[in-house]
């Protein structure tokens, strides 16, 4: 493709996420604390792991987590228990869609493929905005800040690193996506993001 390549976190980015919040609609769901979750899932063998790719279904990602937790899951209610702790932020959203105009957005989110499955539910006003180009890491075969990541959606896009800008909340994630020759930009409020994106669109495409 030609033109500029934006890609976007999800979580604390363009959504409020609130990790907690999910964990105490898991125990709800299960019955289990906070730190049996994170025992029997939240580590490197398992969510970690789905966000890398290692599951390659989301039925094979469910049967996983079924199995570490010792339950049968309701797939909608485990839907419902992650969509219950985002809230969108809509001035990020006006900053992708600035972007959208400028050229090509793209979603880069660290999760597994059941949540790869459900983003238009979890995430409906980025549907609007992303068309079909929402994408989980677990898509890509790794997970951010792994360098590898970055390389494959730029060979995804047939993009160049110096035409693609990507923002992330997480420096140690910015630092990867810089590893490879990205425009990084660190989110920390919507009015940042805009700038960064506008000022990076100048510097490659002139005043717009």
């Amino acid at each position: 493709m030609s033109g500029l390549l934006f890609i976007f976190d999800m979580d604390d980015v363009l959504y409020d996420y609130d990790w907690r919040v999910r964990m105490a609609g898991m125990t709800e769901l299960t019955g289990m604390p906070l730190e049996e979750l994170r025992e029997r899932w939240w580590h490197d063998r398992g969510e970690w792991a789905a966000e890398a790719g290692d599951f390659a279904s989301a039925e094979d990602y469910l049967s996983a987590f079924e199995q570490a937790i010792g339950m049968p899951i309701d797939e909608a209610e485990w839907v419902r228990v992650r969509g219950a702790a985002m809230t969108a932020w809509p001035e990020s959203l006006a900053a992708v869609r600035r972007a959208s105009q400028l050229g090509q957005v793209t979603l880069l989110t660290n999760n597994g493929p059941l949540v790869a499955k459900h983003l238009p539910t979890l995430a409906p006003d980025l549907v609007e905005l992303f068309g079909d180009h929402l994408f989980t890491s677990s898509d890509y075969g790794a997970r951010k800040p792994n360098p590898v990541v970055f390389e494959r959606v730029l060979e995804a896009y047939d993009t160049t690193a110096d035409h693609a800008f990507f923002a992330d909340d997480l420096q140690v994630n910015v630092d990867g996506a810089a590893s490879v020759g990205i425009t990084a930009h660190r989110f920390t409020t919507a009015a940042g993001l805009l700038a960064a994106i506008e000022e990076f669109a100048s510097s490659r495409l002139g005043p717009r």
